[in-house]
């Protein structure tokens, strides 16, 4: 037996500053060294969610996370889930089932809010929250349950730890550290500027109890020479009295999912010559947009985000994504002229593919008589699917097998509405749409896509020889697993490399 350590919590200076990677590094430098690690974030806001094997919803990072700790993936490892609809509600997803649909100032008012129900799908709920002090019980439960079964756990905190006005209803950085008595590990992000600020001050506006718990800081994504920063690593140490455990260096050839649209900023590419170039449609709401990372790794594809009609209509694939607010963006697209370019992509013989929301909006209608995502009660969709689509009460979230090609693939579900066809994949002429988000991880698909829009032959000189037709990534149905776990062991590996391990293991052992 590994000698029980404390849990670790990586908390940072901002959003998008890196813990949610670092901590699926140290979820694979756990089990690696013989413990049993597992993830736990109390809260997730994101629009990127994933399927239990018992079909409920968290927060794909959690997911990750697992998958890095080599264990299935629990709702009790994000017990609260916010998938936002617009900038001033969210769906609030609790122990992996929606509960109803909040604004933010109910949900983080000063005083407790009653929880709208939505029917019966409350009564299947392990308890019956009310209130913001009973979102504490439950997160902390879940923790609990966590923590009697794993050792360590790998906690995540969210944004910034410095918000001093939300200090009295945090629910998942200092006030969860404390439940758990974890060491809370601050992870800074140098590459965005004013690193020395913002950990510095990330302490000390922390009250001299949650104060205490900050045992180390890591500065991520360092770019150039480190030895430039050994005189601001020594600095740091003087300022704020807890050692820096490491600087971790900007990798580049290392896939791991992302957490937030924020990183599709960096994705904005055009179309390039000599491969298949895939435009996936960007929507205001768009969900799950790890459905396309396989494909984007795939040396015969670019693939772009874009809402420019014209690279839509020159694309040689156009994908419809999912959507959190699938009317609000079915007419966004109808406003901004690309629903029109897809249709004449598609006139032209382009392949159209939608996925999930993408799907409803490929059909001849969207439907949502009793208001689920807002105030549009009904619109014409693309038309190009035989399908009618009506939002309801009720969200399917499962994992699917399904068959491509006579060879087995898997994915999984989340949706809200539900439409008039029993078929899993529904496919016309150039115009593929399902509900399943991991559809495009399986190689026999991503191959049927790519004979259908072949690149131009490579030119091959004397002496050089062609890449596999078949990228390793790709060897076999299901998405490259052997790949994944590749990757987790580079990102351990890498992490490992610009931390103190013995020092972090003096931290989570030590009595004091």
């Amino acid at each position: 037996m590994k000698r029980r350590l404390h849990p670790i919590m990586f908390a940072g200076t901002g959003s998008d500053v890196g813990k949610s990677i670092v901590a699926a590094a140290f979820c694979r430098i756990f089990r690696q060294d013989g413990y049993t690690p597992a993830p736990f974030k109390a809260q997730n806001m994101a629009l990127n969610s994933y399927v239990t094997p018992d079909g409920l919803e968290i927060g794909r990072a959690q997911a990750v996370q697992a998958e890095a700790a080599g264990i299935p993936c629990h709702s009790d490892m994000n017990p609260i889930l916010l998938k936002p609809n617009s900038d001033h509600t969210s769906q609030v997803v609790l122990h992996g089932k929606p509960i109803g649909n909040k604004d933010a100032y109910d949900y983080w008012g000063a005083s407790p809010n009653p929880l709208q129900t939505e029917g019966a799908r409350r009564e299947a709920l392990p308890s019956r929250p009310k209130d913001r002090l009973s979102f504490r019980t439950e997160v902390c439960a879940a923790f609990d349950r966590l923590a009697s079964r794993y050792n360590p756990i790998v906690m995540e905190g969210a944004g910034s730890i410095a918000e001093i006005n939300l200090r009295d209803r945090d629910l998942v950085n200092m006030s969860m550290a404390q439940h758990a008595k974890a060491d809370v590990i601050l992870v800074g992000d140098i590459d965005r500027g004013g690193v020395f600020a913002s950990v510095y001050g990330s302490i000390m506006l922390q009250s001299p109890e949650d104060r205490s718990l900050i045992k180390g800081i890591i500065i991520n994504k360092f770019r150039g020479d480190m030895r430039l920063f050994d005189e601001g690593r020594r600095m740091l140490e003087d300022l704020c009295g807890i050692p820096v455990l490491g600087v971790i260096p900007y990798y580049k050839d290392i896939y791991i999912d992302e957490e937030d649209s924020v990183a599709l900023e960096q994705k904005r590419r055009e179309l390039a010559e000599g491969k298949v170039n895939i435009a996936v449609v960007l929507l205001r709401h768009i969900s799950n947009f790890t459905d396309f990372d396989t494909l984007e790794r795939d040396p015969r594809v670019n693939l772009f985000y874009t809402n420019n009609t014209k690279d839509i209509e020159q694309a040689d694939i156009i994908i419809l994504p999912g959507s959190k607010s699938t009317l609000d963006d079915l007419l966004e697209l109808r406003r901004n002229g690309c629903a029109q370019a897809i249709l004449r992509a598609h006139r032209n013989g382009k392949q159209v593919i939608g996925i999930c929301g993408g799907y409803q909006m490929l059909g001849q209608t969207v439907n949502d008589p009793e208001g689920i995502e807002g105030t549009i009660t009904s619109l014409p969709g693309l038309g190009l699917l035989p399908i009618n689509t009506t939002m309801t009460q009720e969200k399917t979230t499962q994992q699917v097998t399904f068959l491509f090609d006579g060879q087995e693939c898997q994915g999984y579900e989340i949706h809200q509405g539900v439409s008039d066809t029993d078929q899993v994949i529904l496919q016309t002429d150039h115009c593929i749409g399902t509900y399943i988000h991991g559809f495009l991880d399986n190689a026999p698909v991503i191959e049927h896509l790519l004979k259908a829009s072949p690149p131009p032959p490579p030119q091959v000189g004397r002496g050089e020889r062609c890449a596999s037709q078949l990228p390793l990534y790709l060897e076999g149905a299901g998405g490259g697993s052997t790949f994944k776990d590749q990757q987790y062991d580079k990102l351990a590996a890498h992490v490992r490399q610009h931390v103190d391990m013995d020092k972090l293991y003096q931290i989570l052992t030590s009595n004091d």
